[in-house]
């Protein structure tokens, strides 16, 4: 007969979470996830397989949890036209609000990108097609925004928001302001391209 598991399983996952997103995983060892999740390592081995299943549960915790609600006004059926200036607006107050992880430890994602465990095919995928979400996130709130606007000239905007985002959550774990500036970049360039589409340089 098997055990009767005794503990929240997304409790445990969103503690192990904190700590891989704070130290990465290569620097996160089995005891420090002991800690976090009040668990043996007999009962994580139990539950998640190992420590890199723990980590992919936790992936998935984040990019439930954390990436796509503040993604969600961006995707739905109905995105508002200042949906995008919002989500640019509520991240920059996000990495600089201190002693919280965004604002410490930037992106579990890109930081594991950038790390040896985003070299492994399953998290090179996820990391993948966190970018692709992302991107697509950030395309319909420039179409929302500026829907006349050619759809060349769409994409190349949404590519510049997508890549000012990324650099702010590496920039965030060194320079907060910098990063909080990178994205008035984002903001800025949005506000220009708005402008120049309402002066008549933006329709077909």
């Amino acid at each position: 007969m098997g055990r009767n598991q005794a503990f929240d399983t997304a409790e445990a996952v969103r503690a192990a979470r904190a700590v891989f997103w704070e130290r990465g995983y290569e620097a996160t060892a089995l005891p420090d996830l002991e800690r976090a999740t009040r668990l043996s390592r007999s009962s994580i081995y139990h539950a998640f397989t190992s420590k890199r299943g723990l980590f992919d549960a936790a992936v998935d915790s984040y990019l439930d949890e954390v990436i796509r609600p503040r993604l969600r006004p961006l995707v739905g059926d109905d995105v508002a036209p200042d949906a995008l200036d919002d989500y640019l607006r509520g991240l920059r107050d996000a990495l600089l609000r201190g002693g919280t992880l965004p604002a410490t430890s930037g992106c579990l994602l890109v930081n594991s990108a950038n790390a040896p465990i985003g070299h492994e095919d399953g998290v090179a995928a996820v990391v993948a097609a966190y970018a692709t979400e992302l991107r697509t996130a950030m395309a319909a709130g420039v179409r929302a925004r500026l829907p006349h606007l050619p759809a060349d000239a769409r994409r190349t905007l949404s590519d510049v928001c997508v890549g000012l985002v990324i650099s702010a959550f590496a920039l965030v774990r060194v320079d907060a302001e910098e990063a909080a500036r990178t994205l008035d970049t984002a903001r800025a360039v949005l506000a220009s391209a708005v402008a120049f589409a309402d002066g008549g340089g933006g329709t077909a």
